[in-house]
């Protein structure tokens, strides 16, 4: 059988062939031919070369991604492949490289930045999946977390953490066949994350005599690793918010040879370095960087000695002379030369709930909460990754290299499992994952969501959307309490109008809803007030890291992300989040009173995808509905901007009854070229909570013209 590439009213692509190393080629093949620009902006961020096109902006991401490693840990890990899966990846991206070409002559962004495709290596996926996740556990944080114990407290390292709703989102439930219509299982949710265009999945079918497999793909990986349905078993996956990467802070210095030593627990030993040359684009200087690695890991922060120049006195007044400090990082896959690949081909090819498990044995990186269901009745909800065992001080800050007793375990945690009682959530909350990390989403999704699904016994794929978008949002409960308990007494009259206004609110984060539109009015001016508190002006002074860490750096959205606990509990005294709750609602009420009353939600929260070249005339992105602890998850920054850069990357619902009636949408499309009719042609049914449908007969779906492939190929 030759390759065959079908395509749905929406574009997808159904592709079939002789055996899977051929299905392989065929879905680098098409991938390519779909989104070539987006494959080569995720290879040359993978290798640390966006700059050379992109201009100086990305030299920090850049600098980054070629001091810890990225490139070389991902041939390490594909050296470790066995030569099935290693067989099966060239295949991808042979397949990749046929189609780059055909790809890049439909895509103008190449003509726009004068990049020509280049030829992706066997390793390259690999590379692309590391880049991917590589701040997907949120190591950044642990930056934060030193400086909060350093500059406000050791009693508030975890003040921000302790179920703080940070920016994750993503929702997964697994409903019984006794909870459902058909009396065959049901897996569903929305994977959220940095909403990229294009989107970050791809909504794929491959097909072989030994598979027919239909899900979510990421460009530029083969197979379909997080979300699938193969017709008689169904899986999905959520971030279970472990804690498995490590910095360390080092203290290097530099013989007179040039070569470069690190402290550690035993005496000072050798660490490699080398220097690397970034190009910029835009006619700018070249940028050289050292690139060191010590026993613990590569380092990230400090590699120019700049980290030890602005760093805090306390850090730096033991380093004597000719040294400097700097900070690791240690990841499982620079560790352990593992990032599971080697489970992918073996998910295309499960028959059963229980195949699913024995593959996802051998995962590693990202550590996920794990649904399936199959056909016969089999369930899973677990977790799969690997967390490295180490001191509990590694979870929570940056650890002195030298110091013994920060080592890992050459075994990890094990991975918990739990029965599927009716139903089961994932909802980035602790639950199954607890032992695993450090910082989660508080419980409001993961309990609204089994709530919903309580209130059925009859669940159909359909009935499912009403889930997804849902707009309650419970963590409006503390704020509103607050705002209850001060009474009316002292209050301006608009004050007391908006005070009554909110205390009538039915707490939903509906698009067209002025009072959710007057609820985030009254928020942001909370937490605006408490991030500019005297017991924060530590931490408002400037941290001495790249700037690529200053999302994870900022007071503000983190004080945004913690209001209801800094609500009860924190630095700032009772008495002044009183105050501060009673001038938000003054501020309100004379915006009120003015005439400027804040308008409907969907008026200033909307969508702010990331883009690599930004387009002018997509300034004016859609109004969204929800919130970050909706279940219709859609993040902002309360106080600071309304606009959404994480929201659903995707919505499923997988039907084991019948997978035909199994039902997706995805942000934008099933193309990444612009202009192309299923560029986004699926954002007004994700903007309306809709979902389009599976198809899988083939007689319904439509050839795509042999030419093509003749031309490709």
């Amino acid at each position: 059988m030759s390759i065959e590439v079908f395509r749905d009213a929406y574009g997808v692509p159904h592709v079939r062939a002789a055996d899977p190393r051929e299905l392989a080629r065929a879905q680098g093949l098409v991938t390519a031919r779909d989104r070539a620009w987006q494959l080569e902006v995720e290879r040359h961020r993978s290798q640390g070369t966006t700059a050379a096109f992109l201009g100086a902006a990305e030299t920090g991401w850049d600098t980054f991604v070629r001091q810890a490693r990225l490139a070389d840990t991902a041939r390490r890990c594909h050296d470790r492949l066995d030569a099935d899966t290693a067989a099966w990846v060239r295949a991808y991206v042979d397949g990749v490289n046929e189609g780059l070409a055909a790809g890049a002559e439909r895509a103008p962004e190449f003509a726009a930045t004068g990049l020509k495709p280049g030829r992706w290596e066997p390793w390259t996926p690999l590379a692309v999946w590391l880049s991917t996740h590589i701040l997907f556990a949120g190591f950044p944080t642990k930056l934060w977390r030193d400086r909060v114990a350093r500059r406000l407290g050791e009693q508030w390292t975890e003040l921000f953490a302790t179920d703080g709703p940070g920016t994750a989102g993503s929702n997964g439930w697994v409903v019984s066949g006794e909870r459902t219509a058909s009396g065959a299982a049901i897996v569903a949710g929305d994977p959220h994350r940095f909403i990229e265009a294009p989107g970050v999945y791809q909504q794929i079918r491959l097909a072989c005599p030994e598979y027919d497999v239909l899900g979510l793909a990421v460009p530029g990986v083969p197979g379909l690793a997080h979300f699938g349905h193969t017709g008689r078993v169904a899986w999905a996956i959520t971030n279970a918010m472990a804690d498995y990467q490590d910095l360390y802070r080092e203290r290097l210095r530099r013989r007179p040879d040039g070569r470069v030593e690190a402290l550690g627990p035993t005496g000072w030993e050798p660490a490699t370095a080398h220097t690397e040359t970034i190009e910029v684009g835009g006619g700018a200087e070249p940028v050289r960087i050292e690139v060191i690695e010590t026993a613990r890991g590569p380092v990230i922060i400090g590699a120019d000695g700049e980290y030890a120049e602005g760093a805090e006195a306390a850090e730096t007044a033991s380093v004597g002379v000719g040294e400097w400090e700097a900070i690791s990082l240690r990841h499982p896959p620079r560790v352990t030369g593992e990032l599971g690949f080697r489970v992918l081909p073996a998910l295309l090819r499960a028959r059963s709930a229980g195949d699913v498990d024995r593959a996802l044995d051998a995962w590693v990186e990202p550590v996920n909460v794990v649904q399936a269901a199959d056909t016969d009745g089999g369930l899973l909800h677990r977790t799969a990754g690997y967390v490295p065992v180490r001191d509990r001080a590694n979870s929570l800050r940056i650890v002195p290299a030298w110091e013994a007793g920060h080592h890992w375990e050459p075994r990890g945690l094990p991975m918990a499992r739990a029965e599927v009682r009716g139903h089961a959530v994932m909802a980035n909350a602790r639950g199954l994952a607890a032992p695993l990390g450090v910082e989660f989403a508080p419980s409001h999704r993961a309990e609204r969501i089994a709530a919903l699904l309580d209130g059925s016994a009859s669940w159909t794929a359909a009935a499912m959307a009403a889930v997804h978008t849902d707009t309650d949002n419970p963590s409006a409960r503390r704020l509103l309490r607050a705002v209850d308990a001060l009474g009316e007494d002292g209050l301006s009259p608009a004050a007391r109008s908006v005070r009554a206004t909110l205390l009538r609110w039915d707490r939903r984060m509906a698009a067209d809803s002025t009072d959710a539109g007057l609820y985030a009015a009254v928020r942001g001016a909370v937490v605006r007030r408490l991030a500019a508190h005297e017991a924060f002006a530590a931490l408002r002074e400037p941290a001495p890291y790249p700037a690529l860490f200053r999302p994870w750096l900022a007071p503000g959205p983190r004080i945004a992300f913690a209001l209801e606990t800094l609500l009860v509990t924190g630095p700032v005294p009772a008495a002044d989040v009183e105050r501060t709750v009673r001038e938000a609602l003054e501020e309100v009420g004379a915006e009120v009173a003015a005439g400027e009353a804040p308008p409907a939600w969907g008026v200033t929260h909307r969508l702010a995808p990331w883009q690599a070249l930004p387009d002018e005339d997509d300034a004016q992105w859609p109004g969204l509905a929800g919130d970050h602890d909706c279940v219709l998850s859609t993040s902002s920054v309360p106080g600071y901007t309304d606009r959404s850069a994480r929201a659903s990357a995707a919505r499923y619902v997988w039907d084991l009854a019948d997978r035909e009636r199994s039902l997706w949408v995805v942000p934008f499309g099933a193309s990444g070229v612009p202009g192309d009719p299923h560029h986004r042609d699926q954002l007004p049914l994700w903007l309306r909570g809709e979902l389009a449908p599976v198809v899988t007969d083939w007689t319904r779906l439509t050839k795509e013209n042999e030419d093509r492939h003749d031309r490709d190929h």
